[in-house]
């Protein structure tokens, strides 16, 4: 029986002209193809990515002469005298101002938005859906049409010029799109455990501390890393809030250092490496949380 159904197989691949094996080596081939041409673009995309980051770095072991003369040459010899002449004009003094505005920009933007979650998911309060529809439309207020309202307002509150001045407006612009990420997350955790945990006589409190927010640590990763990234590289604002050299941030001090040192390119260099460090190891040591976050999060 085994023999003429091999036998009736064989015969239907001869009437119709064609060996199934070829159709498989066709097959096989084109999806090799596939898998180069997208392995192709990913590679050339790294290098789009990384080459101008490099450059930079090794401009900043430069000399002034080295990268006029041949700027993509490697350096003769490592110079880091560079970063100590980009830090002594203000590097380091905007590196600090960054790292305070950015960090307690992150710390109250992630618990009241945490907060305001939390209350979306697990508490039950009227227009719960309206209140929802006000924060995520915060989504659609575009920054550079406050400026003139929000310079009034700061300079009535007395805040202008002041690390304040840039961590409320990086908090209040950043709450809604952050809410929102952590609220599709919280959407999918069991209640059952916050029932749980209430009947064993928790507060909501402790619930939320204790419970919901260890079971949204990937995703208040995510969301820490997202407002790290927006507050450490945010220009339009820091620009137009703080005029004192003393406190600008790391983008508007770099912008300024770019036009004062015209001619010592290696120190401007060594001015962007300094910031781009940092955001380059945080997106490293936190990118499986990150990813996780994100296609639990905002990919539901």
């Amino acid at each position: 029986m085994s023999a003429t159904t091999a036998t009736i197989a064989t015969g239907v691949a001869r009437a119709d002209g064609r060996r199934p094996s070829t159709t498989l080596d066709r097959r096989a081939f084109w999806h090799l193809i596939g898998r180069l041409l997208v392995l192709g673009g990913l590679i050339g995309l790294v290098i789009i990515v990384i080459y101008p980051m490099l450059w930079m770095g090794i401009g900043s072991l430069k000399t002034n002469t080295e990268i006029l003369s041949d700027p993509f040459a490697l350096p003769a010899s490592p110079d880091l005298s560079s970063y100590g002449r980009a830090i002594d004009r203000g590097v380091g003094v905007y590196f600090v101002n960054s790292v305070i505005v950015t960090g307690a920009s992150v710390v109250f933007t992630t618990l009241l938005s945490a907060w305001a979650a939390y209350g979306l998911t697990r508490v039950t309060i009227p227009f719960s859906r309206t209140i929802l529809m006000v924060i995520v439309g915060g989504l659609m207020l575009a920054p550079t049409v406050a400026v003139i309202p929000l310079v009034k307002l700061l300079q009535a509150w007395g805040i202008y010029d002041t690390y304040w001045a840039l961590i409320l407006l990086y908090t209040a612009f950043r709450v809604p799109f952050t809410t929102f990420l952590i609220r599709s997350y919280m959407i999918d955790l069991p209640s059952s455990v916050d029932e749980a945990a209430f009947i064993d006589g928790a507060s909501r409190a402790q619930i939320f501390w204790r419970i919901t927010m260890p079971m949204c640590k990937p995703i208040l990763v995510s969301a820490v890393v997202l407002q790290i990234l927006f507050a450490w590289n945010e220009f339009l604002f820091a620009l137009i809030f703080v005029g004192t050299e003393s406190l600008k941030t790391l983008p508007v001090g770099l912008a300024t250092l770019s036009s004062r040192a015209v001619t010592d390119y290696p120190a401007v260099f060594a001015g962007m490496t300094i910031a781009a460090v940092p955001m380059i190891v945080l997106f490293f040591l936190s990118q499986k949380y990150f990813v996780r976050g994100l296609a639990d999060g905002i990919g539901k």
